[in-house]
């Protein structure tokens, strides 16, 4: 262990989104418990306009290191040294370089590492990555694990390399999944898990970096999402359109369109075959609204089942549930 012998491992740590905030305050904890673990700076993305106003504000990583500054200030420890790159250019690499730094630790950074960046680090680059590699390869594994209704996902802390989420894998934490998460609840859950991953191998970095093991298994990669694949097709399965919902929770949402008007599907699930009574069952076009139960909401015909949607809103207007929205809406929705 770093701390047993009195070495210490100086940690750069990158990442920008709420989802890696867990993960930094364990850095710092470790530095204060004398883990041997410093935490040399961090890398994030630049402040942005952000909220309904629309004025500048720095990431949630770096929000996050201002207030672990004053915990730091009270037991002795130096503020946490922030580097705002807009890329990773030569002056990038010398800020880095003057933080001495041993490691570089990422989790949703949003910048590509290049060889001559990770030069600046002895010990090398691990990346926390939220699937089981090499399954779901990329930018979005969360909401790819919701949209392929897998059964069971995981974190994986990967040696950085140059293919994409490609490097040997250093630790992992397997878990099964309800079939109920949305990429809000999951994201929180894998940025516990993560936070927890790292407190176990970063005090005994260098040993468990000796057993690092090769990825198995065929590579699956997951796409960019964009806004515009939050558009229902109705004619996909009551599952399938459920599995986007929550995929698309809270970003870029689910979406329909009644009339000239944008609905959005805020939460919905599909109706057991078993729950679907005989007067539902005859046939529909798929979009169609075919009327509401007491206990499961709007129901929806589509291409395979019935969709029962409990919580939706109009565009620009407030979030409801079904009931509350039907109390002004019933002839609109039903005519769209």
């Amino acid at each position: 262990m770093p701390g047993s012998k009195g070495k210490t491992v100086r940690i750069l740590f990158a990442g920008s989104p709420a989802v890696a905030v867990p993960s930094l305050e364990v850095l710092s904890d470790l530095e204060l418990e004398g883990k041997g673990i410093v935490l040399a700076g961090l890398l994030t993305n630049q402040d942005s306009k952000r909220g309904r106003h629309g004025q500048e504000e720095p990431t949630d990583i770096s929000a996050a290191a201002l207030k672990l500054d004053l915990i730091r200030k009270g037991r002795g420890l130096p503020p946490i040294p922030q580097l705002k790159p807009k890329k990773l250019d030569a002056l990038a690499r010398e800020e880095v370089a003057s933080l001495a730094p041993d490691l570089l630790v990422s989790f949703a950074c949003g910048h590509f590492f290049g060889p001559r960046f990770l030069a600046l680090f002895p010990k090398g680059g691990i990346n926390v990555h939220p699937s089981l590699l090499p399954r779901y390869r990329g930018a979005c594994p969360i909401p790819s694990v919701i949209l392929a209704r897998e059964k069971a996902t995981g974190i994986c802390i990967q040696r950085l390399a140059a293919e994409l989420d490609a490097g040997d894998i250093l630790a992992a934490d397997v878990f099964d999944l309800s079939g109920r998460e949305t990429a809000l609840t999951l994201c929180e859950t894998v940025s516990r898990r993560a936070a927890l991953l790292l407190r176990g191998l970063l005090p005994d970095f260098d040993s468990r970096a000796k057993t690092a093991r090769a990825q198995e298994g065929e590579a699956i990669y997951c796409h960019e999402i964009k806004k515009e694949d939050g558009l229902i097709d109705w004619s996909k399965s009551a599952v399938e359109i459920d599995a986007q919902i929550r995929a698309f929770t809270p970003w870029p949402l689910s979406f329909t369109h009644s009339g000239k008007s944008t609905l959005l599907i805020l939460e919905a699930q599909p109706l057991e075959t078993s729950e679907t009574t005989a007067e539902l069952k005859t046939p529909a076009l798929p979009g169609t609204v075919l009327g509401t139960d007491k206990d499961r909401g709007i129901l929806i015909q589509t291409g395979d089942g019935i969709l029962a949607v409990t919580r939706l809103q109009w565009q620009a207007k407030k979030a409801l549930d079904w009931k509350a929205f039907l109390n002004g809406d019933r002839h609109r929705l039903l005519q769209g």
